[in-house]
């Protein structure tokens, strides 16, 4: 047999064996039970649950029960059956195939097929989703072979298609309901109609979202939950009181504040895991607006670097969170290199920078005054601004915090006007889809937010981004994806602080809630509750 004969029969042996849950929230050799209520909290509230119309995490969140795609992803980042039972993929890279699920049915009763597939991505997505928008314009023809069939043909190799199919990046929506409409005033908007195990039963805005079992799922005997009660608490001393007081059982992502962690560590009915992030790989840095002086000396740059602490920011103010990031590439998606030029802590290294610059002491001991722009996104994050504001005056750089809700940040950093912020952002599986669109030079796009907003353009790095996302042979492009780490951490464009670890609460009667690469994002038709 050759080998690509022999992977294609691997990736489709591979595909057609059942999904190994790999559980947090308990599990133990417990034979699962039907019943029971998960109430979980979200904050902020979601302004709807159509992922193709928003991918928010709180939508994304909740709308993962109503809303499937074709695949799911394991902790490793590999392909698990969805939507999809199982898939092909032609030697050359150009051609997916995909089997899907028979049996499934709409929420609506009407049935799913290769259809609803064909007009989600070649219709629907393309116009409302910023995402997967590009991706499936890299496609020559996306069409149904058949009831149960969709083949996807690439105009070039595009390696990470594969890692494309999750319910908030490529959510299946029935085409029946949203052919020929106003796809972003349609009213199923508000009353989901999916393929999940849950259904939209409730919501009453600024309280509680209700969902529901849904009894014709297509996975036999799934969900095994009565119900999932999402409850919106702005409030954070509120989610730690009612994770204490057992009135919520479940809470993720920043629901908790990284300094409260230790307190419901400590409580014996919480478990906590951190898996279930590996798909959106998030991490935080410092962007600087390479477009004002001093941010465009990456001497300058370098020594900001040099000047902060990790180590001690991340015990400090994540409460020992996170891993030190090395690069622009998560070590949790394909293509890491960790053999990058390192920043370590070290203050004389970063004066003697600023010296070289010019940017000599004065008689207040102020070498340079810059603007700090405060991430809105929690107390933890206004804990990080200070620490690197007392970082850089160590060092003689005065930085001023300048505060703002989230609307006001983001139009500030998306019309470029700052000087250095923090930032959180998903890397989504793959750099292609996650990390090259911060850094490629086409990607500078005044008032588009996650873009290449700090305006670093290197010829070099376009041409390797390009190459590597086309690139078939697997050693090839990793050898392209370290070249871009090492360029990237040589020119400073941005200073990578921590890869985030979220802590997830899970209350000890619930079992296989955290079973998959996307967490609780995911459709918990394996969740359930112990009597």
């Amino acid at each position: 047999m050759s080998s690509d004969a022999s992977r294609r029969t691997i990736l489709r042996l591979a595909a057609a064996a059942p999904a190994m849950a790999l559980p947090f929230g308990g599990a133990g050799a417990q034979q699962a039970r039907r019943g029971g209520t998960l109430v979980s909290l979200i904050s902020p509230e979601p302004p709807t649950l159509m992922l193709g119309i928003n991918q928010t995490t709180p939508a994304a969140i909740a709308g993962g029960k109503i809303y499937e795609s074709l695949l799911r992803y394991d902790f490793d980042l590999k392909p698990m059956p969805g939507l999809a039972r199982s898939w092909t993929i032609s030697p050359d890279g150009r051609t997916y195939s995909f089997e899907l699920q028979q049996n499934v049915k709409w929420h609506d009763g009407r049935p799913f097929t290769a259809d609803d597939v064909v007009f989600s991505a070649d219709v629907y997505l393309k116009e409302t989703h910023p995402r997967s928008r590009p991706v499936f314009l890299r496609c020559e023809e996306i069409s149904a072979a058949g009831p149960h069939t969709v083949v996807f043909r690439l105009k070039e190799p595009f390696a990470p298609f594969i890692m494309l199919w999750e319910p908030s990046t490529a959510p299946i929506v029935p085409k029946h309901i949203y052919e020929g409409t106003d796809f972003r005033r349609n009213p199923a908007n508000q009353t989901p109609i999916g393929t999940g195990p849950f259904r939209l039963r409730e919501w009453v805005r600024g309280s509680n979202i209700e969902m529901a079992r849904n009894p014709d799922y297509w996975q036999p005997g799934r969900p095994y939950l009565d119900g999932i009660s999402y409850r919106v608490m702005p409030d954070a001393s509120a989610r730690v009181v009612a994770m204490e007081t057992e009135q919520a059982h479940l809470a993720a992502f920043a629901d908790i504040e990284t300094f409260e962690v230790p307190r419901l560590k400590a409580l014996p009915f919480l478990e906590m895991t951190t898996r279930g992030y590996e798909y959106l790989a998030q991490m935080v840095w410092i962007d600087f607006n390479l477009r004002e002086p001093p941010m465009n000396d990456v001497r300058f740059r370098r020594a900001v670097y040099h000047a902060i602490d990790r180590d001690a920011l991340r015990e400090r103010v994540f409460s020992g969170l996170g891993k030190l990031a090395t690069g622009p590439i998560h070590s949790s998606i394909p293509h890491y290199d960790p053999d990058v030029p390192r920043y370590d802590y070290d203050p004389r290294r970063a004066e003697a920078l600023l010296d070289a610059m010019g940017l000599r002491r004065g008689a207040d001991g102020v070498r340079v005054r810059v603007t700090l722009d405060n991430l809105p996104y929690g107390e933890v994050y206004s804990r990080l601004s200070e620490f690197v504001r007392q970082s850089l005056a160590r060092v003689g750089i005065d930085a001023t915090i300048r505060r703002g809700d989230v609307a006001t940040w983001g139009n500030r950093v998306r019309n470029w006007d700052y000087q250095m912020t923090a930032i959180v952002l998903s890397q989504l599986g793959h750099p292609a889809l996650g990390v090259s669109r911060l850094y490629i030079s086409g990607n500078i796009r005044k008032g588009v937010l996650f873009s290449n907003t700090g305006g670093y353009s290197n010829p070099e790095i376009d041409r390797l981004f390009d190459e590597a996302a086309v690139e078939v042979d697997p050693q090839r492009r990793q050898a392209l994806y370290g070249s871009i780490q090492k360029t990237l951490v040589t020119d400073v464009p941005v200073a990578w602080l921590l890869e985030l670890e979220f802590p997830t609460f899970i209350n000890r009667r619930f079992h296989n809630v955290v079973t998959s690469a996307i967490g609780v994002r995911d459709n918990f038709a394996d969740a359930w509750m112990q009597a």
